[in-house]
């Protein structure tokens, strides 16, 4: 299960708790059928009232971002992100070896398109 990092916007909504998931999901930072954290320590991460954060989650199933289910808990739901749960994990671990490797993001990349089958992909 991954969480989105809370370090550079601290929610105080529900209206910006759905704001930061959708854009993780948006982006690709969330992969389908990622695992979202409970209701319960998403409200601890943010420091809001449970309340908050399960308004929030309704919006963004109703939303058709995620999708809620009974013992699987809430996760991304298919087709909401822009890659599949297990190609955002190797991409995030790809990036976590580069940047530990002092590898630029522009070199990163570049070994991404040689890996992909040449500069035009």
């Amino acid at each position: 299960m991954n969480t989105v990092s809370s370090e550079s916007a601290h929610p105080r909504t529900a209206d910006e708790i759905v704001e930061l998931y959708r854009g993780a999901i948006s982006s690709g930072q969330l992969g389908d059928g990622e695992r979202l954290p409970t209701v319960r320590q998403t409200a601890r991460d943010f420091d809001v009232a449970q309340a908050t954060a399960a308004k929030a989650y309704r919006v963004l199933e109703q939303d058709g971002l995620v999708v809620t289910r009974t013992a699987a808990g809430t996760r991304v739901a298919p087709g909401a992100s822009r890659a599949p749960q297990p190609v955002v994990e190797r991409a995030r671990a790809f990036a976590e070896a580069a940047q530990a490797a002092g590898v630029s993001v522009d070199d990163a990349v570049a070994v991404v398109r040689a890996l992909w089958g040449g500069p035009s992909a």
